[in-house]
């Protein structure tokens, strides 16, 4: 491809721009100077780019677009982008209000190439996934080999350049920060060739990804933690921007936030958030990482309030922090973790702050870092990371570089006492001493600092090992083993922080949603966060929508079922019945005549296949539901655990005193799901049922007590 097609030919002119730009502050100087440049291009006839290849993969248009048909007449902002880079979702706020200030009508297109870094980035799901989640409506092409980006000479992420209507170069700006000067550039080119009638005000076809897709109980879970106790889950439902906090069988106690993203603390009705990430439950309360706000929340169970306890509510550029939390700004923080400095125990929330590539400290009580000065509770201050996007470690933490830390697990007990750091850009996992701050390699990379492209798939010890954007890590102090989730490799990874060994748990290492049976076969896509709870390991399945339960002992992984209300859409509430697996056996007994206000219980006797037990830890448990007819359980459904089969369930509703008349016959239905497994150890499996009583509501009330429905079913 000729030279002049590249962004070089443009190098010198707009580098003499941007040096006047940065001279002045008058507005008006600014937008005449941007003026001469556009006319100064405007006699070179050799800026025209090369068009988009045949045969790409393209979203949210109704067919590929071209420069000289539907984008002709048009400026078009190019956002050359990788899905996995902090710094490419950073400018997509710039590119929303772009959208907001001009429409396609208006001339203005923006067109997201996706140009891939990691072999998973190429796949067109999984860049359809990162369209859902990061809620991009312009046009997305997917350049899986980059192409354009080659052609252009393109050489980092992200990238924007700005056409004129000729497909012809104008601007291009490197890396995130440059919004005032985004709009500068578009205003100043739409002025420009309005006035010289080269702009056209035609529509260009779109058909959103996401309009095709249907709704889904959780979005893109990012992180899950357990408490102590192992009896309450914390989900971040990242794409749906609410938190939710689950019993350990799976039954919604509280719902915060969503559906639509925003930033608002108070009660539970009104507080909002935007893409959380990483979530610690502790008592009463939840920490969460509110990323794409860039703060850090606070939710008290209690008294259902919501919180900031850091950031501003804007992306910080700050590297060095120690201001109080509410006047201190952060840059995407994506997990948490409590810890110990210097006082009480869990005097401290370290953060992963991913958009500055570094570890922070949130005190929660007075402390101090490691050969570092006393801070005050509620100083959010920088523990480790120079703030470079480097693979680098280093005995002083502030030398040390990280690239987009994503996941953290602390490790204080002895010999380990250190927090570990799923360092997804690098792909590896580090370690940061609690007592001195320094910070080591695990597994994965290499050992060239500046190389952020040795990443793969390869069991093995130290730099030996590969991953591939690791998301997610989560320490088990039971079995002295680091968990990983290697994101890009669909894999569950395993790390004995003693020998560097890094080997694989559970995979095939394509995308999928398979529970196995064995752990090889299980499947997962782009997991994201873990956590360990008693004999279980906890597994945010992010593009799967959904969280997936790892039995340490039994070596089987099963679905979490989640009962949760209803409120990612705008009708009245409800809660949603896990779907039953095929194989499960569904009764319908005869219809039962009942009176209004009478009780109805059901007795229901299970039994096990011969030779099998209910696994411990698993959440066998089961759902009173009356779908089309929720007015008999007055709206809400009913659930419970199942953990001692030598005595029938007892399940007791009282139906309403005063019945609805609708078009459907009235019905309960009783739904179990059961995990067990053999006495002797080795298989497990699930086994799930229902039973649907039909019934028969008299139109005068009886003198009649409660009528027990009596049930037996042998699996």
């Amino acid at each position: 491809m000729a030279s002049q097609c590249t962004l070089s030919a443009l190098f010198l002119t707009q580098s003499q721009l941007d040096y006047a730009l940065d001279e002045t502050t008058n507005q008006q100087e600014k937008e005449k100077l941007v003026h001469q440049y556009l006319r100064k291009l405007d006699d070179q006839e050799d800026l025209k780019i090369p068009d988009f290849e045949e045969g790409l993969e393209w979203l949210n248009t109704e067919g590929p677009l071209s420069f000289t048909r539907e984008l002709a007449g048009k400026v078009v902002v190019l956002d050359f982008f990788t899905y996995c880079c902090i710094n490419c979702m950073h400018i997509l706020p710039d590119l929303h209000q772009l959208e907001k200030r001009h429409s396609v009508k208006d001339g203005l297109i923006i067109v997201g190439v996706h140009s891939a870094k990691f072999p998973n980035e190429k796949v067109l799901q999984n860049v359809c996934n990162a369209v859902l989640r990061y809620n991009i409506t312009h046009p997305v092409v997917n350049d899986r080999d980059a192409r354009l980006w080659h052609v252009l000479e393109v050489a980092c992420w992200p990238t924007v350049v700005i056409l004129g209507p000729r497909g012809n170069l104008l601007f291009s700006l490197v890396g995130e920060g440059h919004s005032e000067r985004l709009a500068l550039f578009t205003n100043a080119a739409l002025r420009h060739y309005q006035d010289q009638g080269l702009l056209r005000d035609h529509l260009v076809g779109t058909k959103l990804y996401r309009d095709s897709l249907p709704s889904s109980l959780l979005s893109f879970p990012g992180k899950v933690a357990v408490d102590s106790g192992s009896k309450r889950l914390a989900i971040a439902d990242t794409g749906h921007h609410r938190v939710l906090v689950v019993s350990s069988t799976g039954m919604l106690l509280y719902s915060v936030g969503g559906p639509e993203s925003g930033r608002k603390d108070g009660n539970f009705q009104e507080a909002t958030f935007c893409s959380p990430q990483g979530v610690v439950i502790k008592g009463d309360t939840v920490f969460v990482a509110d990323t794409e706000n860039h703060l850090i929340r606070k939710i008290d169970l209690s008294n259902e309030q919501v919180s900031t306890l850091a950031g501003v509510g804007l992306q910080g550029v700050d590297k060095e922090g120690g201001a109080m939390g509410p006047q201190q700004p952060i840059s995407s923080p994506w997990d948490l973790a409590l810890g110990t400095a210097g006082g009480e125990k869990d005097n401290v929330l370290w953060v992963a702050m991913a958009g500055t590539h570094q570890i922070w400290a949130l005190f929660l009580a007075d402390g101090k870092l490691p050969q570092g000065s006393d801070f005050q509770a509620g100083t959010c201050v920088r523990f480790a990371g120079s703030g470079n996007e480097e693979n680098r470690n280093n005995a002083y933490p502030h030398k040390a570089g990280f690239a987009q830390p994503s996941g953290l697990a602390p490790a204080p007990e002895e010999p380990w006492g250190c927090l570990f750091v799923a360092d997804s850009e690098s792909s590896t996992v580090r370690s940061v001493a609690l007592k001195d701050g320094a910070v080591k390699l695990v597994v994965g990379g290499e050992r060239d600092p500046m190389n952020l492209f040795a990443f793969g798939d390869v069991d093995g010890k130290g730099v030996d090992a590969k991953l591939q954007h690791p998301l997610g890590v989560a320490w088990s102090p039971d079995q002295s083993l680091l968990y990983v989730a290697d994101t890009y490799n669909h894999k569950i990874k395993s790390v004995d922080p003693k020998t560097k060994r890094c080997c694989v748990v559970a995979r095939t290492g394509d995308a999928g949603d398979v529970l196995g049976p064995g752990l090889t076969e299980s499947r997962f896509n782009e997991p994201g966060g873990l956590c360990v709870g008693a004999g279980v390991l906890y597994i945010a399945d992010t593009n799967n929508h959904q969280v997936k339960v790892l039995d340490l002992n039994t070596r089987t992984v099963s679905l979490f079922p989640i009962s949760v209300e209803d409120m990612v859409d705008s009708a009245p509430a409800q809660f949603k019945v896990p779907k039953l697996p095929k194989s499960a056996s569904k009764v319908k007994m005869p219809p039962l005549t009942v009176s209004p206000g009478q009780t109805v219980n059901v007795e229901l006797t299970l039994s096990l296949p011969e030779g099998t037990k209910l696994t411990e830890e698993a959440p066998s448990f089961w759902v009173l539901s009356a779908e089309g007819n929720e007015w008999l359980l007055e709206g809400r459904a009913a659930t419970g655990n199942i953990g001692d089969l030598s005595q029938p369930l007892s399940i007791s509703t009282r139906l309403p005193a005063v019945p609805i008349v609708t078009d459907s016959s009235p019905s309960l239905t009783l739904s179990v799901w059961v995990y067990c497994c053999l006495a002797g150890g080795g298989a497990c499996m699930m086994k799930a049922a229902s039973f649907t009583q039909p019934l028969q509501i008299v139109d005068a009330p009886r003198n009649e007590g409660p009528v027990t429905v009596t049930l037996a079913h042998y699996f």
